[in-house]
């Protein structure tokens, strides 16, 4: 019979990429889990995975059983949690998922409050999903997902926040700032710095550049907006932010904010929730709270 036990083997051996590291994970011997490995594929009738050298590669059917587990462990693993906390006087843990990476300015306004508000709810913010953020609410890896993009999706619901429009940040003294606004053409010529995002979940390009058939001559990736805004301000590059965020660090650097083309691109940020997590009263009052901010 298949157990959750087999599920956590075929995620972990899956993630750690071998049963010896598996097995660290597991806190069992190689032996125990190649035993129960071996026990599961007689049981199943199937083998899960093929061994090529010292590689596992999942089979068709242990492919199906990692989908399974991505959705059934971390759901478990989230309930053991709640009681454990409801066990230890507390409501719960509030796991924030982000997407938007200039938001954590923003995120800090909405959480100190909440905090005081929610004595017995802690705070975990996360950024890297193995399956994106939408796929962590779905796997219920995180609880509340702040994002630019939201997916029409069953299951999900998506509450807009605020608006802001993209903007390009440049050194006061760079050559494109004069212009009143930027276009595709000029970036050609420019060192585009950003997140370390896929370029195809960048605005710039989705919006902006790749409409145009224009690329920057140099991408560079930065993950830190302080560290990224003193190269703007150095000219060792341009960026593509927030305007709201330029206009907090124009005090500190010698940056001005340029619309992007005659209309600009205009954003919103949202926070997507599981449906049936709505009615959560500490979720929806960091929802609320956040809505009442209004603006970064």
């Amino acid at each position: 019979m298949l157990e959750l036990f087999h599920l956590k083997v075929i995620r972990a051996v899956q993630q750690r990429g071998t049963l010896t590291l598996a097995a660290e994970e597991l806190h069992l011997t190689q032996s125990a889990l190649s035993h129960a490995v071996k026990k599961l594929e007689q049981q199943l009738g199937t083998a899960i995975w093929l061994r090529e050298g010292r590689t596992l590669r999942l089979t068709a059917a242990g492919r199906y059983l990692l989908s399974v587990a991505e959705r059934i462990v971390p759901q478990m693993q989230q309930a053991e949690q709640t009681v454990q906390d409801m066990a230890e006087g507390s409501r719960g843990n509030l796991r924030v998922g982000m997407e938007c990476h200039p938001c954590y300015q923003w995120l800090l306004k909405v959480v100190g409050p909440f905090l005081k508000q929610w004595p017995d709810v802690d705070i975990d913010v996360k950024q890297q999903f193995q399956f994106g953020g939408v796929g962590a609410l779905y796997n219920h890896e995180i609880d509340l997902l702040v994002t630019p993009d939201p997916i029409n999706s069953n299951g999900l619901e998506f509450t807009p926040v605020f608006g802001y429009e993209q903007k390009l940040a440049l050194a006061s003294q760079h050559a494109l700032a004069s212009k009143s606004f930027i276009e595709p053409q000029d970036l050609t010529r420019e060192t585009l710095i950003t997140y370390p995002v896929e370029a195809s979940r960048l605005d710039i390009y989705s919006q902006f550049l790749l409409p145009a058939g224009c690329a920057p001559r140099v991408q560079k990736h930065i993950e830190t907006t302080e560290i990224m805004l003193q190269m703007v301000a150095a000219q060792r590059g341009v960026a593509a932010l927030p305007g709201w965020l330029i206009e907090q660090f124009q005090s500190s650097f010698d940056i001005v904010a340029k619309p992007l083309g005659k209309k600009g691109v205009p954003k919103r940020i949202f926070l997507g929730v599981r449906k049936s997590d709505a009615g959560i009263d500490y979720l929806a009052s960091f929802i609320q709270s956040a809505n009442s901010l209004q603006h970064p």
